[in-house]
C-alpha cells in the first residue's frame, strides 16, 4: 500500500524565517514567518509540486521513509487520489485516450479525472482505480 505523507525538513534561515524542504521534490521550497505557517504553506507547496508533475506528464515521485529529523506532510486527499490515480494510468502504460475508453467515457472527462486543478470526487476517482484494478483507500493519520 502506498501513502502520500512526504519527509520535509524545517530549519530556520539567515533571516529567522521557517524553511521547509522537501527530499523528494528538490524543486518544492517555502518557508514561513513561524513555524505553524510554514507548515501550512509546505502542504500548498507539497501539492502543487505533485500538481506540476501531473501537469508536466513526469514521474511523481513517491515519499521516502522518513529519516530522524524530518517530519511528515500530508499531501491532502483529493490530490493523493489524483496522483495514486495518474501514478496507475502510467505504469499501465494507459494514454489518456486509452483511459477514457477504458472507462466508457469521453475523453474529455477522462482528462478532468487526471487534472490536478479539478474538483474530482473522491468516489469517481475511486471508480477509475477499481476499472485499473487497483483500491483507493482512505486513512488517518495523526
Amino acid at each position: 500500500m502506498q501513502n502520500f505523507i512526504y519527509p520535509a525538513k524545517i530549519e530556520v534561515d539567515e533571516e529567522g524565517f521557517f524553511l521547509v524542504t522537501f527530499r523528494d521534490l528538490p524543486t518544492a521550497v517555502t518557508d514561513g514567518k513561524t513555524h505553524q505557517e510554514s507548515l501550512d504553506n509546505a502542504t500548498d507547496c507539497l501539492e502543487e509540486a505533485i500538481a506540476m508533475c501531473i501537469d508536466d506528464g513526469i514521474e511523481v515521485p513517491l515519499p521516502s521513509k522518513q529519516r530522524k529529523g524530518e517530519i511528515g506532510i500530508v499531501l491532502p486527499a483529493l490530490m493523493a487520489a489524483k496522483a495514486a490515480l495518474y501514478i496507475t494510468i502510467r505504469k499501465k502504460g494507459l494514454t489518456k485516450a486509452a483511459f477514457s475508453r477504458l472507462l466508457n467515457v469521453n475523453e474529455k472527462e477522462g482528462r478532468r479525472l487526471l487534472d490536478p486543478h479539478h474538483k474530482t470526487k473522491i468516489p469517481r476517482i475511486n471508480e477509475a482505480m477499481s476499472a485499473l484494478g487497483n483500491k483507493l483507500v482512505i486513512g488517518m493519520w495523526k
